[in-house]
């Protein structure tokens, strides 16, 4: 009996992934048209501690494709430890204070920056990236052919050659992936923070972060799903090689798995219906060949029935990852076999760990 219970959910969840991996084809792959940009800009960039991260950020700004006097930078400065000094730019950039009235800080950083910022369309991106010098020219093409107020797009890894950093990158692939995917078929309900670009009426008119900034996380997936539940139409996925971020890996496990946490622990809030059965199946997924694992010890299952789950799941997830790490990278993938005999127990434990237990976040325990 408990054989066919664990055939059942790895197909269950089988299922879902082949409809994300449908979903990911539907959605086309756009570049800039060559229109004049019109389109005025607020890049807003909260930041704790970023100092050796933020000139980077800024010189990738200063080669953009893109008229600099039609964009601003916000950074908005977190209670960092060490001060932050911007040299001479072509473009503007003011660094404000956060003002912290919530728990969480970034919601905070945001609102802040809402204060000051001279234009309609907002993006927002993490000191620790870097910027296609294409970005803003793709989105104000799209923006000017299409009737949107929200843009969610795709973030990468700047990834090294270990095999924690291409785990990293494999999982942050399947994560857009499902993302890409999801609003292929017309059920979005994730995105990042490190490429999000909505209008501040837009905002305003969803209530800002009202109802869900008592969670640390979550600055961009419950604003997102907030969106698709009052204005569907309005809310567009911008597929384009040239409005991918590049951010930086973590360099240990232990940030690695707290990061993680952070993310999972917004997961049970999640306005979705479609999202938060999403993130059941994909838990009940991994924590199969956890248990198949265990029942193999136990004499209950045969080893056979262990090589096929792990088979049926590797196979779709493969599919997925692919296609998403292609776009993002062009790369070859690497550490694939490795990363999914290790991805259930890690996936596994992040879940767990979010229900109950705390985390660390730039200094910061949550």
């Amino acid at each position: 009996m408990i054989t066919i219970v664990l055939y059942i959910i790895i197909f269950m969840y089988c299922l879902a992934i082949i409809v994300l991996i449908y979903g990911f084809t539907k959605v086309n792959t756009i570049e800039y048209t060559g229109l004049t940009p019109k389109t005025k800009f607020s890049i807003i960039v909260p930041f704790r501690n970023e100092a050796e991260n933020l000139p980077i950020l800024l010189a990738s700004l200063s080669k953009l494709n893109y008229p600099m006097e039609l964009f601003e930078v916000i950074l908005v400065d977190d209670e960092s430890k060490e001060s932050f000094e911007v040299q001479d730019l072509k473009f503007k950039v003011s660094i404000i204070k956060n003002i912290r009235v919530s728990n969480s800080p970034k919601k905070d950083a945001i609102v802040t920056a809402m204060q000051i910022v001279t234009t309609d369309w907002i993006i927002t991106t993490d000191a620790d990236c870097v910027v296609n010098e294409n970005w803003l020219f793709t989105l104000d093409n799209y923006i000017q052919l299409h009737d949107v107020s929200m843009i969610a797009s795709a973030v990468t890894y700047d990834c090294g050659n270990s095999f924690l950093h291409h785990f990293q990158q494999l999982d942050l692939a399947s994560l857009q992936g499902a993302t890409i995917g999801s609003f292929g078929i017309n059920k979005g309900f994730m995105c990042n923070g490190a490429n999000f670009a909505y209008t501040k009426s837009f905002f305003k008119k969803l209530n800002g972060f009202n109802g869900n900034d008592s969670i640390a996380s979550g600055d961009d997936v419950f604003l997102l799903q907030k969106a698709i539940a009052k204005s569907p139409e309005k809310v567009h996925y911008l597929k384009s090689q040239n409005n991918i971020v590049t951010t930086k890996t973590l360099d240990d496990w232990k940030s690695l798995f707290y990061q993680r946490v952070r993310w999972a622990s917004k997961t049970s809030s999640y306005q979705s219906t479609f999202g938060k059965g999403l993130g059941v199946l994909v838990f009940a997924g991994n924590l199969v060949l956890i248990v198949s694992v265990g029942c193999w010890v136990l004499g209950v299952i045969p080893f056979q029935n262990i090589v096929l789950l792990f088979l049926l799941k590797f196979l779709v997830d493969t599919v997925l990852i692919y296609k998403a790490n292609y776009f993002l990278t062009k790369t070859k993938i690497q550490y694939l076999i490795l990363s999914n005999l290790l991805y259930p127990f890690f996936s596994v434990s992040v879940a767990l760990y979010s229900l109950f237990g705390k985390y660390e976040w730039k200094g910061r325990k949550f």
